[in-house]
């Protein structure tokens, strides 16, 4: 059923879901019960009760009146926090900003940032788009106080923060919020000074690229981005080999979308020549990077690319004792790519393992991904009574595609 085929009143019932019932609404709102009752029987909705509820639910109205389908996984909190994150984003953007907002330090807001990266890669997204809130205006009072010729350290900030914003409304489907983000980032990061500013936020728009399904701009700027920073071994420090190492990957996997081989060969070939030089996994700007990233993000672009096979010998040569050193969100990418692999050689209890491990170690993570609706539609299909569970760990019925989000593995990221 798609989400035009309810009605009006169902999808209000449908938006505010389990955590907030009528008289809750009726609270956000400042209407009656009556009011939010007859709107959920579809018997009155006025203009001013649509745009009250849909401002209380977090949706623009057009998403209430079925013309726009709202993410599956989207609930009232990832809402709210987007539209916040998204008022913060245009109003900085715009110097819109209170006179009464004083700025931390830089060292405060530096800290601050890398407490958000923290809470991203760890698949907690709904958290870091609201800690970016005041992060970003910190960030925008910071700037303001500086004298002119000194405002680099701040347009670096502004950049990480403005580029934070961006990952976290892409990753929840929010394009229009990751787009305006990014490009403020993208802003903020010629004026900074820092030579590695532009390159983070090129590879960021790549990816936001990718998710809109631009493969070509998106191999573009990923390929610009690596090699607009590529170091020379020699002399490179470990945030240069982090840097560039995610960058020269992520053009792999963006070259793996558009089912080029050769050119994923080559840049698999140097982003694992980049793990080995650094020998251990290292963190920066955002990013964690080293061999056992370089090998487990193998993994996925060989899934992409269609050599099961492949994939399946690479996942036999990384220890499970390794993965602990990788993100949270990148060990459960890891655990996705895993579990389409064993799908794709028809190997359905041991992908449904995986993933059933992945799901109830990381539920929250798991919301905001379409790859694990992917691989339950795919072994749907041998008929096996373990896929419901697993589907109702995902909220999904076997073999159903609600419509709200529609993703393959080719652009699920």
């Amino acid at each position: 059923m798609q989400w035009s085929d309810y009605t009006n009143g169902e999808r209000i019932k449908i938006l505010r879901g389990r955590d907030v019932n009528q008289v809750a609404l009726a609270e956000m709102t400042g209407l009656s019960i009556a009011t939010i009752q007859k709107a959920e029987q579809d018997k009155q909705l006025s203009l001013n009760t649509l745009m009250q509820i849909a401002d209380a639910l977090g949706v623009d109205t057009s998403v209430v009146l079925g013309q726009q389908a709202p993410r599956r996984a989207m609930v009232q909190s990832d809402r709210t926090m987007l539209r916040t994150l998204s008022q913060t984003v245009h109003d900085t953007a715009a110097g819109l900003l209170p006179d009464s907002v004083a700025a931390d330090e830089a060292e405060a807001i530096q800290a601050a940032i890398d407490r958000c990266w923290r809470r991203y890669w760890k698949g907690h997204y709904t958290q870091a788009g609201a800690f970016v809130v005041p992060i970003l205006t910190q960030a925008a009072a910071y700037l303001r106080e500086q004298p002119v010729g000194g405002q680099g350290e701040a347009w670096g900030l502004i950049a990480d923060t403005y580029r934070l914003a961006a990952y976290v409304a892409n990753l929840m489907g929010a394009r229009d919020l990751a787009y305006a983000a990014i490009g403020h980032a993208q802003q903020a990061a010629e004026q900074s000074g820092d030579e590695l500013q532009p390159a983070l936020v090129a590879s960021g728009r790549a990816w936001v690229y990718l998710r809109d399904a631009r493969l070509d701009d998106a191999l573009h700027l990923a390929e610009k981005a690596a090699a607009d920073i590529e170091p020379r071994f020699s002399t490179a420090t470990m945030e240069q080999l982090t840097v560039y190492g995610s960058h020269i990957n992520f053009a792999a996997v963006v070259a793996s979308r558009k089912d080029d081989k050769d050119l994923v060969k080559g840049y698999l070939s140097q982003a694992t020549a980049t793990g080995a030089r650094m020998g251990t996994e290292h963190r920066a700007r955002g990013t964690l990077y080293g061999p056992v990233t370089a090998d487990t993000q193998a993994v996925g672009i060989a899934v992409a690319l269609g050599q099961t096979g492949k994939a399946l010998d690479l996942i036999r040569d990384i220890p499970e004792a390794q993965l602990a050193v990788l993100t949270d969100a990148a060990r459960n990418r890891y655990a996705m790519d895993k579990a389409m692999a064993q799908a794709d050689a028809r190997l359905w209890d041991a992908s449904l393992d995986t993933l059933e491990q992945a799901l109830v170690a990381a539920p929250v993570w798991a919301r905001h991904q379409a790859l694990p609706s992917v691989i339950v539609q795919k072994v749907g299909r041998a008929s096996t009574a373990r896929v419901r569970r697993v589907s109702a760990l995902l909220g999904v019925r076997p073999g159903f595609d609600s419509g709200f989000a529609h993703a393959t593995s080719k652009t699920a990221l």
